[in-house]
This record gives structure tokens, sequence and C-alpha cells, in this order.
């Protein structure tokens, strides 16, 4: 399972979540008010199940009218105006269970009366929580108007969620990202009742007319991408540089992964194409984790890997294209690693204009990227590559960017098991950089035999393959 922090600021302390029971209905969350719709991002197997919630409210003491919302008659309540009001550190200290849980019930009806839309999820592990909050931001993402929704996860530990709010705000507070982020900025995420009870509350702040440019200045660089054509293109990259150039020794057709690891216990299985024309960060992120779902749904001898295709993020290949997708692609990783999914999955970014140069952190591992460039020399001589680690120019080792090179944005998400199996109990090692530093560092064999397969090749041939590829989407 994937491990998830019970808290946020001591993450050494792990609580694995309940196993995904079988018999879960694969249907979307249900949007009890009618103000949300049911929206899943192009994923045909997503486990974010319809549960019994209107029962669940029941049980609280809400109730139903006629028209299927819930309603409360009384105006706020002592408790909720108290625990709004409390300055304290941690207002809910010495509370008994009881007194909580009537406060959650209270606040619930607050919400209630100011029309804010309860959606019940029975999200009980940390792909389905994150691919609920991801998926409702998306969609109030997508609204100019101010909105708010509150998510009910009674599966899931608050602490999980006041880490996931809390490194909400610290990503609001990095310049560098929101940057290019923009969308994120009218975007507030906090747990309900300051932790009295599993829910969140997503908020937005109608778009202002500068924000209205920006978001229809991302629908028009993107224009109207053609999914099938997409996924063509991406699959022509894919035989080009995966297989005929053997960047990855394990893929044999762009519809097949995982061969030559039998011996290790890993079966070929199909390679699934995915898809979003979305252009915003929240839909990105929702369409990752739906595609996460499906493949912890999916036994590995039946979908193998995901190759999700995203032309509307960082559309183009400009320097400004590349920074929305660098910045886009580094929170999908910063989420995967809150709750340590990176032991579960790996992920390898692609763009038009991949740059390594350009990715932050610049001199040292980033998630989901190729090494530095910096370290390619010395990581051809610790391969014994001497000849090219001595006359390799620096423009033949920055070829080594186009094996990431593709006709749009694509996220490859990989299974770790089948990652450990490739690259066998040796895969970690230490560097020693030209500056003196010593780095962990991985993927010596593949890295250096892909920059020297690439070093070896006109950039001019490059160009044009990227080009003819990229002309295909249109």
């Amino acid at each position: 399972d994937i491990k998830i922090s019970t808290s946020h600021s001591d993450r050494s302390q792990i609580q694995s979540l309940p196993p995904l029971q079988p018999s879960i209905n694969p249907k979307h969350f249900r949007d009890f008010n009618g103000m949300i719709t049911n929206k899943l991002l192009l994923v045909g197997a997503v486990l974010l199940a319809t549960s019994s919630t209107v029962a669940a409210f029941a049980a609280q003491g809400l109730k139903r009218n006629s028209g299927g919302t819930f309603f409360h008659s009384n105006r706020l309540s002592p408790a909720t105006w108290a625990l709004h009001q409390s300055s304290g550190e941690d207002p809910l200290e010495g509370m008994s269970e009881e007194r909580k849980k009537n406060l959650f019930q209270s606040l619930l009806r607050d919400l209630q009366i100011e029309g804010v839309p309860l959606l019940g999820c029975d999200a009980n592990q940390v792909h389905t929580m994150s691919a609920a909050l991801w998926t409702t931001m998306s969609e109030l993402s997508e609204s100019d108007d101010e909105q708010r929704a509150c998510l009910v996860l009674e599966d899931i530990p608050i602490g999980a969620l006041q880490a996931f709010a809390d490194d909400f705000l610290v990503l609001k507070t990095q310049d560098r990202l929101m940057e290019n982020l923009k969308e994120l900025s009218r975007i507030s995420v906090s747990i309900v009742g300051k932790g009295v009870g599993p829910a969140m509350l997503i908020e937005t702040t109608a778009r202002t007319e500068a924000e209205k440019a920006e978001k229809n200045a991302r629908a028009a660089a993107v224009g109207n991408p053609d999914e099938s054509k997409c996924t063509a293109a991406v699959k022509t990259f894919v035989d080009r540089m995966v297989i005929r150039e053997q960047t990855c020794p394990y893929t044999k057709t762009p519809d097949l992964a995982g061969a030559g690891l039998e011996s290790k216990g890993v079966k070929p299985a199909a390679v699934a194409y995915r898809y979003s024309p979305t252009t915003d960060a929240c839909g990105a992120v929702a369409a990752f984790w739906n595609s996460v779902c499906e493949l912890i749904a999916t036994p590995e001898d039946q979908l193998s890997t995901t190759l999700l295709s995203l032309p509307g993020i960082g559309s183009g290949q400009s320097a400004e294209a590349h920074s929305r997708f660098a910045a886009v692609v580094e929170i999908i990783g910063r989420y995967l690693c809150l709750y340590r999914g990176d032991g579960m999955f790996g992920l390898v970014h692609f763009h038009p204009s991949y740059e390594r140069n350009l990715i932050e952190p610049q001199g040292t591992a980033a998630y989901g990227h190729l090494p530095p460039q910096s370290w390619l020399r010395p990581m051809l001589k610790k391969s014994g590559n001497l000849d090219e680690a001595e006359n390799f120019t620096e423009e033949q080792l920055e070829h080594s960017n186009y094996q990431r090179r593709s006709p749009l944005t694509v996220i490859n998400i990989l299974r770790v098991s089948q990652l450990n199996a490739a690259a066998g109990p040796l895969s970690i090692f230490d560097l020693e950089l030209e500056d003196g530093r010593t780095e962990k560092a991985s993927g010596l064999v593949t890295y250096t035999r892909n920059a020297i397969r690439l070093g070896n090749i006109d950039r001019a041939t490059l160009d044009a393959a990227v080009d003819a590829e990229v002309a295909m989407t249109k």
C-alpha cells in the first residue's frame, strides 16, 4: 500500500490505510446538492466510489427536504462560533470525542445553510483521496465564479487531510512555482473546524480580468487538440526513441512493456495511453491521480505502465511552455511523494523542448527527470567510458535531452516493482562530481548508454524527428 503520513511535521509517523475492497463500485463521488458535475478525467477505471453518504448524514442528524438537499433550521451554534473565534494553537485540545462529533455536525449544517455542497466520498486510501481532492479542485477551478465545496472523507485520517492542507498553503507562498501556476492563487483548502472532523473545504475566489486573460491564453496556446492525433504522435515517439534507439531495453513495442524481465517475476503487459485536454494545473494533477487509481486497480500482468498525455500543459516549445510544464509536473511529483507514493510508482516526464538545465534543482537529482547534465561526464567515467567522458563536447552531452523530447507533455507512470527488477541491486551508487561533491545517483548503465548513443547523432537529425512528431498532433 501507499503509505500515508499521519503528521505533517513528522513524516516518520506512518500509517497504512486499509486495502481497497474489490466490491467498491468504480464511480466518482456523488454531489448531493447538484452543484458540481460528476466528471471523470478520461480514465476508464477510476476507483472513486459512490458511498452511502446520505445514510451517514442522516445518522448525524441532517435531514433532506423534498428537493433532495440537506437543510438545518438553526442559526450558527454557540460551539461553532466559539471555534471560529478561537485564537489558541489547538482549540480542540481537551474536547471530548462526543463534543467533537456534535461540533462537526454543527459545522456541516452551517455549511449547508450557506449553500455549500457536501460531497461524500468512500475514499479509504491515499490515491482515491487525492483523486477526489484534485478532481473537485479542478472543477471549481474551471469556473470563473466564486465557489465553495466541502468534501467529506470519513475513512481518511485527519492527519492526512491536514498534511495536504498545510502543504498546499506552503505551495502558494513559493513564488518560483506560483509564477507558472497562477490558477492556484485563487484556490484555498482548509480542514473543516480546524480538524474537528474529516472534511475539507475547498474555496475559489472570482477570477479577475487578468486571471481570465491568463486562462484564455492557456486555452488559445493549445487550440483544440485531437486525442487520436496526440496518441498516434506519442506512439511514434515511443517507437523511435524508446524502441529503435533502445533508450529502454524492456519495451519492445509501443503497446507492450516489461519484456525481458520474466526471469525476475515481471510478465510483459499492456501500455495504457491516457489523455486529458485540460489546460488547468488542478485538472492535470487530477488526471494523474485517476491514472494511478487505474494502475492500482488493475493487475500488473494486465496493465504494465501508463503514458498520460497532457497537450494543454506547457503547449508548444517556447521557454514559457517549458516553465509551465516543469512547474506542473513538479507538483505532481510533490503530492505523490507527500504520501510516499514514490515507493509504489516512479515518474518519467517528457516535453517537446525538454531541457534538464532548466529543471529545478539544477545541480542535483529531480524526481522524474534526467540526472543533471553536469553529472553525465562523471557518470561516463564511472561506467568506464573514458573516451566519451574526455572527448564529448557539452553540445553532445546536451543531446541526452532528446530522450525526453516527446511531441507533447507526457508523464510515464511506472510501477516501482518493475523499476527494481530492471535496475537490479546495484542501481544506487556514489557519484563523485567535478566540483568535489559526492551525490547518490542511479541508472548508470541506462543514462550513460543513452548519452553516448544520442551524442553520436547530429542535432539536425534529432530536431527533425521531434518537429515531425509535433506536426502529427496538429
